[in-house]
């Protein structure tokens, strides 16, 4: 019972994130840890973390299967569906107002420099929720190894994501058999 009681806070809470978070996913994550982890505690910060490695790992849009993971761990599928759903509806009603001015906004200075300046804080708050997570996501020196390879992996060349995930699920699955040593002494 307690969990539907939670249930018009979820979606209000996503409502609310979806409305005033810029930048895509991975900025609103930081407002899910803030929301659920911090503020309520109906979260905690290793889900969290847990959620992001599955949500990108799934088909379609990853925030919204993030929303639907949270929404699941805090109040089953009727808190799935009012996560992803509170999530989308500014979005939503958002691209349909935009999509009807589309015309007499299109070639609007200022509409084009109040989005330069959202588009310059999305770093900042990305770069947050990295380094606030980092103790979550990474443990053991073979993960910071996994990490910079990775990161140098996909700054510097083409290389598929897809594959780079792939091979970093397998390099954990051997580090967590025991098959390659953690400390990497």
């Amino acid at each position: 019972m307690e969990k539907t009681k939670r249930l018009p806070a979820i979606f209000f809470i996503m409502a609310k994130i979806g409305l005033f978070t810029f930048g895509g996913g991975w900025s609103i994550i930081a407002q899910i840890q803030n929301e659920f982890v911090d503020k309520k505690g109906w979260m905690t910060e290793e889900q969290i973390v847990d959620y992001m490695s599955l949500a990108k790992s799934f088909p379609g849009i990853m925030i919204i299967n993030m929303s639907v993971f949270c929404g699941y761990t805090m109040a089953g599928a009727a808190g799935a569906v009012a996560a992803a759903f509170g999530l989308s509806l500014p979005a939503l009603v958002a691209i349909a107002v935009v999509t009807y001015f589309y015309e007499s906004l299109r070639d609007n200075i200022y509409v084009a420099k109040i989005l330069n300046g959202v588009r310059s804080v999305v770093i900042p708050i990305i770069i947050s929720a990295c380094v606030r997570m980092r103790g979550t996501a990474i443990r053991g020196k073979s993960a910071w190894v996994i990490l910079a390879v990775s990161f140098v992996v996909c700054a510097l060349t083409g290389f598929s994501k897809l594959l780079l995930i792939l091979i970093a699920l397998a390099l954990g699955l051997l580090i967590w058999r025991g098959r390659i040593s953690d400390d990497l002494s």
